[in-house]
This record gives C-alpha cells, structure tokens and sequence, in this order.
C-alpha cells in the first residue's frame, strides 16, 4: 500500500480592531442592526473615492515585524474582480503582486519537535458582506462588514498534519492578540481560516492536486476538516479516482465538507491596480517606530517568566497563553514573591472564574491584589488553603477584601496545640476499628481522620498540625 504524505497550506483572515474601515469612516462594531454601518464609499457607488485607514497600515505592519517578515518600502492595492451577492461593488481592494509584508517564519512546536513554518506574505484587504441562509426568508444579506479591514497571512506550504495546522494557528492566534490587533474571535468571524490540502506519496517532491476547505469556525473544526479531507483524499487515490482541484465547504454538524465550486486561479479575479489608490510607502522612519513600540511577545514573555519568576515550563506556558492571564499573574507578583502559588492560583482558580463567567481575568471582582492577600494569608498560617477557595464565591460576589470576609465569617486558623489534640483525641477514641486497620498498614485512612477533624473543627484546623498531631497519636496506639 501506498504511503501518502499531507501538504497543507493556510490562510488566515484577521478581522483588525480599528474602530473605523479600511477605506472610509464607517463603523467596525460587530452587532449593530443590519445594514446599518455602510456608506456610499464601502457600498462602492460610482463616483467616491477610498481613504486609506493608517491605522490598519500600522497593525499590519506589527504583524509583519512579530513574524519576522521583511517589510515592503513600496506596496500597492489592486481589484479582486468576482460576483458574489454579499459584494456590491462587484471587487474588493486587495494586495497582488506587492504586499505589504513578506517572507516571514514562526516556529511550531511539532510531534517531531521545533519546526519552522513559512509565512510567504501578509497583505491588506477589506472583508466582503454576509449572505444569511437561515432566517426562513431565502438568503439574506448584511453589508455591514463590507469595507473591514482584514489582514491575510498565508504560509507555505510547510504544514504536514492536522495537528500542526491546529498549533500554527494557535501560534499566529497568540500573537494577534498580544499584539492588541484582533480578538481572535472564531465565532464573530473575526479570525476565519481557508486550508490548502494536498497528498503526494511519501518520498515525492512535487505538490499534489490540492482542494481548498472554507467555513471552519473554530480551532478544533480547522482540525476535524483536515483530518476528512485527508482521509477522502487518501481513499479516492487508493481506489484509482483522481482529485479534482475545488473549493469545500466543511459542515461541522455532519463532520463532512460539501464541494462548493471549482478552484478558482488568481488570473480569473482579473487584478489589476486600483486606480484610485497611490502606491503606498513605507520609510524606514516609520517602521522603526513601530518596531520600537512593539509589546513584549509571547515568546520573549514565556522565556521571562522561567527565568524571573523560576516557574516550570509548563506552568510558563499556560500562563503566556493569553495576554490578559499573563497581566494577571504579573500583577498578583506585585503583592507576593511566592511567585508558584501566585501561578497555581493564577492557572487554577483565574482561568476556571474567567471560563465560567466569561470575563477576562483583569475584570474579575477576584482581584489580583485579592489573590496575592489570599496567598500571604495561607503562607502565614492565618487561613487554610480550602478556606482561601471556600471563600472564593464571596470574593467575586462582593468588593469586601480577603481579611474582612474572614473576620465576618470567623475563618482565622486555629494552630493552637492543645485544642487540635483535645479533637485528635476524640476522633481516635470514637473510631478504634479504624485505628487497628490504619496500624495494620491501612495508611490510606489518614484522609479519614483528618476529615473528621477538620469535620469536628468546622474547617478552622490547620492542616499541617493536624497531620503531625494525628501521626504521633496514632502511632501511639499501637
């Protein structure tokens, strides 16, 4: 049987966070009323004229520089001429032959470790509208998006598996967002990915028919497509059939992807350069502006907080993830140097709340200042670690602190000796089948006592004297 190698190649449209489109002064909000952030300049009525948005120049040019792309000194805006309902001017002003950003790379880490990826440009293009299919009334249309200012970075084809395609994205994901430049909302279309997916036979040089797979709204839905069409590509080829060279549409609720139209070539969009746009320009002044202002990325993040914070690389990595858990977790280090419970609580309790409430982590009422109390309290014996969680809902439900939810509550630890040995004492007396089963080598019931304790104390024990005392005691009994 034949051996197959994967060919893909992607490329992600990033919706761009200015407040206005590419081209004209129109809003970018996502959910206003349909139709409702147009002009005749994003509608392309004959006469108007394209301003261009300097701030989407500047957000394409952070991604260049955060990819490693060389950037352009001189680019140009051309036509990409095709009919579709959703576009009513009939093209949409794109980049061709002179990109902003080019011959760029990040590194991926593979099944077969570190691997570089290829970026082959990142251009500038507006979004085109919305057809809607599924309001009962035949297909509907919203131009409100028409005229949003996208990038697109398209790779090489350097992607071998589905499982690679999912960490590029997560990669190019990352970035975006540290970089303040998309949200990275898969469901709001603001982060949309088209793959290129070919097979060749294992040891071949040249590319396979390649088919083209659209409509894929999430991480794991970029993922499952792959793996079909893959799989399909596989099985028709095994069986004597050919590929054929088209476009797909993945239908994530069926798990399978429907042949949409033929693999359209750049020569049928008939670009040309748009003839009322002038050749951009892009000095060195400028872009060492950018490049000096740019924010500490991913990478440099991670590489900081192993060797500031000494923290594990796994714990580096859940923390860098996302920018705003990173923020958060720098900011609880303000108030504590305990800087592993800092991380434990940042990526347990935090990113739990921030899921569950849907918020990010600087806007939950559990305040990083809160968290560092919290964990100066446990370290210094005044509450437990499950008191510190148990009062966790008050915490997010009130704007009273760590110390004065205690005090309401009469939640300070009791290390006292004499009261935890008088409770020892009792529960070891009230269960003497126990204690002979825990002398004869039964050490699992150490979790036993120490509940009724805790039981008996109303969770006010401190757990570390209460394991001591206990130990002692029982070992006493035998």
């Amino acid at each position: 049987m034949t051996k197959f190698e994967t060919v893909i190649g992607l490329e992600i449209h990033a919706q761009l966070l200015t407040k206005t489109k590419l081209f004209c002064s129109c809003s970018t909000k996502f959910g206003n009323p349909p139709n409702s952030n147009i002009c005749p300049i994003c509608l392309g009525h004959p006469g108007v004229l394209p301003v261009l948005n300097k701030n989407v120049v500047e957000f394409a040019i952070m991604m260049g520089l955060a990819v490693n792309c060389s950037i352009r000194e001189f680019s140009t805006f051309a036509r990409k001429n095709y009919f579709y309902p959703d576009l009513p001017k009939g093209y949409q002003i794109s980049q061709y032959d002179e990109p902003i950003c080019e011959n760029g790379y990040v590194f991926i880490n593979s099944e077969s470790g570190e691997k570089k990826i290829r970026i082959l440009r990142i251009h500038m293009e507006e979004d085109a509208g919305k057809s809607i299919h599924d309001q009962g009334y035949g297909t509907l249309v919203d131009v409100n998006r028409c005229g949003v200012p996208l990038i697109e970075i398209v790779t090489e084809p350097d992607l071998n598996s589905p499982s690679e395609a999912f960490q590029y994205l997560n990669k190019i994901k990352q970035i975006l967002t540290y970089l303040g430049i998309c949200d990275g909302n898969m469901e709001e279309g603001s982060l949309r990915c088209d793959a290129n997916i070919s097979i060749r036979a294992m040891g071949e040089t040249a590319l396979g028919t390649k088919t083209e797979i659209k409509n894929m709204n999430s991480f794991r839905n970029v993922e499952r497509a792959l793996t079909y069409e893959i799989e399909r590509q596989i099985d028709l080829v095994e069986n004597g059939g050919k590929v054929i060279q088209q476009t797909l549409l993945w239908n994530a609720d069926k798990n399978e992807a429907y042949p949409m139209r033929s693999k359209e070539e750049a020569h049928d969009y008939r670009y040309f350069p748009d003839p009322d746009l002038v050749k951009l320009h892009v000095n060195e002044k400028w872009k060492n502006e950018i490049k000096n202002n740019l924010p500490e990325l991913p990478e440099a993040k991670f590489n900081r907080f192993l060797s500031d914070f000494n923290l594990p690389q796994y714990d580096a990595e859940v923390l860098t993830s996302s920018r705003e858990l990173a923020n958060y977790f720098e900011e609880v280090t303000l108030d504590t140097k305990d800087y592993k419970s800092a991380s434990n609580w940042t990526m347990g309790e935090i990113l739990k709340l921030s899921n569950e409430l849907n918020l990010s982590p600087l806007e939950l009422k559990l305040t990083p200042k809160k968290t560092a109390r919290l964990i100066e309290l446990i370290n210094q014996n005044i509450i437990s670690n499950k008191t510190a969680r148990d009062i966790v809902p008050d915490l997010i439900n009130s704007v009273k602190s760590p110390d004065e939810i205690i005090k309401a509550k009469n939640l300070i630890q009791i290390s006292d000796d004499s009261f935890i040995i008088e409770i020892v004492n009792k529960v070891i007396d009230e269960n003497p089948t126990e204690v002979k089963e825990y002398n004869n080598g039964k050490e699992k019931l150490i979790g036993f006592f120490v509940g009724k304790i805790m039981q008996l104390s109303k969770g006010k024990a401190n757990p570390q004297i209460v394991n001591k005392i206990l130990k002692e005691s029982l070992l006493a009994k035998k």
